[in-house]
């Protein structure tokens, strides 16, 4: 059946149905600006799935990384080194997944909360409906919020605010610059254009993202993302994502964890948002127990950094591909440094620019 119109991530339910409406050109729009190169060519592999039936053998790709920011992995060594590293700084968490630690007095790790919302869905339902923004602060980060946190005195939502910034203060939606849902869709987008050098077709994850100017080398996510796309891409495949569009908590694994009592780990894991199968939001914290997250081991280590969990959790997005054999796109030389940013659209057109995507 053909898709009529885009879901907000996760399935959420935040919006009424003029703000879904919106929230779906917004998306149509953020990929049909994606379906230019860099150099002005056209993605011609990449497909808008508005009104399009997929073909027979439609196929949904799920690719998954670790939460963990390699980039900490890489310049860092293993254990309290890194840990506290990663749990120093939100701009540091660069692998679509944020996370902020809440202790007690003595120190100890009672809770850790743990999201996947692109900015780019805040900045528009502030635009429109800032009392559900402020409802959502105080469910899911502190019941002290007040409006004034999140917004200026001309009703401009901070998207950095005192409850959004830090690794202690709270963490309702990705803010580190890299982690965008707009990067998502440009980062499958580019990922659909088949490269070669020197007559020879790129199949590695570091050449293709070399080549082809998307996303950061040095993370999880980027290379091995943009690598499964383009395998499809060689295949001959048309290929967008799936809806909802959007980055989730594809799950926690908690091998080699012990508690004190005995009891499974796994159950302190909770989705606090997005529907079954695409959760946006999660917190990892003790209840109907005596003891804390901080008497929790794993590998025999005490957790005393939100970073140890972040070690544990996967991330995922997943691409939809079908008519493979069909695409006639040639594999196309690298774009050189001089080749443009991507598709015009940001988050501040959404809100105020083009008119088809205001409310």
């Amino acid at each position: 059946m053909a898709l009529a119109e885009f879901a907000p991530p996760g399935n959420l339910t935040d919006f009424t149905p003029a703000q879904a409406a919106a929230w779906s050109r917004f998306i149509a729009d953020a990929i049909a600006a994606r379906s230019t190169d860099r150099d002005g060519t056209r993605r011609t592999q990449f497909f808008d799935p508005i009104g399009v039936s997929p073909a027979a053998d439609a196929v949904a790709r799920a690719v998954t990384w670790s939460a963990f920011p390699r980039r900490i992995t890489l310049t860092t060594v293993p254990g309290v080194p890194r840990w506290r590293a990663a749990d120093r700084s939100r701009d540091v968490q660069d692998e679509y997944c944020e996370w902020s630690v809440e202790r007690t007095a003595d120190g100890r790790i009672k809770r850790v909360s743990f999201t996947c919302e692109g900015p780019e869905y805040w900045a528009f339902l502030a635009s429109s409906a800032p009392e559900v923004v402020l409802d959502r602060y105080r469910r899911h980060v502190s019941p002290s919020v007040r409006r004034e946190d999140l917004f200026t005195p001309g009703d401009r939502y901070i998207a950095r605010n005192r409850w959004n910034v830090t690794t202690t203060g709270g963490a309702m939606h990705l803010v580190q610059q890299n982690n965008t849902l707009l990067a998502e869709i440009e980062l499958a987008a580019a990922a659909t254009v088949q490269r070669r050098r020197g007559g020879r077709l790129l199949t590695s994850a570091q050449e293709l993202i070399a080549c082809s100017r998307y996303g950061d080398p040095d993370r999880n996510s980027d290379p091995h993302i943009g690598s499964e796309i383009n395998a499809l891409a060689r295949a001959g495949a048309e290929i967008t994502l799936t809806d909802p569009v959007g980055l989730y908590l594809d799950g926690l694994s908690t091998a080699g964890w012990a508690t004190p009592d005995g009891a499974d780990p796994a159950d302190f894991w909770q989705v606090t948002r997005g529907a079954d199968g695409f959760a946006v939001r999660a917190v990892y914290e003790v209840t109907g127990h005596d003891y804390l997250v901080g008497d929790i081991t794993i590998l025999g280590e005490p957790i005393v950094f939100g970073a140890q969990i972040a070690e544990h959790i996967t991330m995922r997005l997943t691409g939809l591909a079908h008519r493979f054999g069909t695409s006639t796109a040639q594999p196309r030389g690298c774009l050189d440094g001089s080749a443009g940013a991507p598709g015009p659209l940001d988050v501040a057109a959404a809100l105020v620019g083009p008119a088809s995507t205001r409310i």
